[in-house]
Formats: structure tokens, sequence, C-alpha cells
């Protein structure tokens, strides 16, 4: 099983914020601290913050809904990893 596979079975904080980072990265072209606040910096507005809910949702099969759409949860990579684990930790079910 490649390094890949055994993230999307078993993410780690570590897996999750590289992977995050590795798309911030790639879209914005630049480089992203994890604690760093992407829409106070003016790296990101509320526009993409939407890209990232889709990307989040399509890279670890979670749905984000009601609560969790809040802006505070896609502010850093912190905050969007801490969220993924979350719901990755919690039937969709009990997220309705």
């Amino acid at each position: 099983m490649n390094t890949e596979s055994e993230e999307m079975l078993q993410p780690t904080l570590d897996s999750v914020h590289r992977r995050i980072r590795g798309f911030l990265e790639e879209r914005i072209k630049t480089d992203v601290a994890v604690d760093k606040d992407l829409f106070a910096s003016g790296l990101v507005n509320s526009m993409f913050a939407m890209e990232l809910v889709v990307y989040l949702e399509q890279a670890y099969g979670i749905a984000i809904v009601g609560e969790d759409l809040k802006l505070d949860n896609f502010r850093t990579v912190e905050q969007m990893t801490s969220l993924v684990l979350r719901l990755l930790d919690t039937p969709v079910a009990d997220r309705g």
C-alpha cells in the first residue's frame, strides 16, 4: 500500500496539514504556515472559501454542512485540519 492510500485510510494531523497546504500553495502560489490567517492576510477571500469546502469534501469524503460551514473553520490550515479530523470521526448521519 502506498503512502497516499494509507493516509486516506487513516489520515493523521501531519498528513492532513501537508495535503491542505499543498492544495493552497498550488492555488495561491505562496508558502502557507499552518497557523496563518488566510483571510486576514488577504491570501484568500470568501469566494475561495467555497473552493476550500469543495476540496475538503472531495479529498476526504466528508460533508461540511450547517454550523461547520462558518468561516472560522477555514481561516488557517490548523483549523481546517481540525475540522477534517473531527468530521472523519463522526458518522455522516450524525452531522445532518
